[in-house]
């Protein structure tokens, strides 16, 4: 079911309201999802109910995405705000340490919940935060023309152009190995919501200095990488090892940045797995 929390979160200057936008379904242990830059959290819904047989799953669109509005003045679209954020928003609907799965900025956040002790597990799909400088640049800029190109286009040329699987590659062989699977309603609303992301440039300014080089101890962590991942390069994954010594590191055939719709049923398996423990 569709819904929306409203909930303070502590801030150096006093506590403050914010809202988030978020689904749930099935039942199990709880399961937060958590999406990327500029995305939604129906990019989750290929996978949604796969998972959701198994776990109580709290799909949530970061702040300035998807239904959720941005964070009110003062708040910075930032790292530590956002993890924050999503604490605040684990509290208020009472829900204790739930495991975490995140693709791209989700699984960057969900490895730093992780890193203070606030999730029970991490399942990170192509995190963001282990690039090398000249990677980062590369990944930033075509997230900008990304951005830019879905503002600019007209919502009918959107529309015509989802009615084709090559229509499709156009929109979405970017963060995508398989385009031609995500259906064209769900080409459409992506691209809006690339097109309407309210944070988007704020974060990815926050993101210049971002570097994951810190283990993230006591829990279990997957981390796993599209073999055909355009935007931040399969090779990163090997440096995530690097940091988190103890995490299993997963190869996703065929799949690119986005893999739960290239790969639903081995990104639900990868996910589950990540979180039997």
């Amino acid at each position: 079911m569709s819904a929306t929390a409203s909930f303070q979160v502590p801030t150096p200057h006093g506590p403050r309201r914010t809202t988030l936008a978020y689904a749930r379904k099935g039942t199990g242990d709880p399961l937060l999802l958590l999406h990327g830059i500029g995305h939604h959290r129906q990019a989750w819904d290929p996978v949604a109910d796969i998972l959701a047989a198994e776990r109580d799953v709290i799909a949530v669109d970061l702040p300035g995405c998807g239904q959720s509005p941005a964070l009110p003045d003062g708040l910075p679209h930032d790292l530590p705000t956002t993890t924050a954020v999503l604490g605040a928003f684990c509290e208020a609907l009472g829900i204790e340490r739930p495991h975490a799965a995140g693709n791209s900025l989700g699984g960057l956040l969900a490895l730093e919940l992780g890193r203070g002790n606030r999730v029970r597990s991490v399942t990170a799909l192509s995190p963001a935060g282990f690039w090398a400088p000249a990677e980062r640049r590369y990944a930033f800029g075509l997230l900008t023309g990304m951005r830019h190109a879905a503002q600019r286009m007209p919502v009918p040329l959107v529309e015509r152009l989802s009615r084709t699987a090559a229509g499709r590659a156009v929109l979405t062989s970017t963060i995508y190995a398989r385009p031609g699977r995500r259906s064209p309603e769900a080409v459409v609303a992506e691209t809006l919501a690339l097109a309407r992301a309210e944070g988007f440039f704020e974060t990815l300014r926050s993101g210049r200095q971002v570097r994951f080089t810190d283990d993230v101890p006591g829990i279990p962590v997957t981390v796993a990488w599209g073999s055909k991942d355009r935007l931040l390069l399969p090779r990163q994954g090997v440096r995530a090892k690097h940091a988190i010594p103890r995490a299993r590191l997963v190869r996703l055939p065929h799949c690119g940045h986005v893999p739960m719709s290239d790969d639903p049923a081995l990104v639900a398996r990868v996910v589950l797995d990540g979180s039997r423990h």
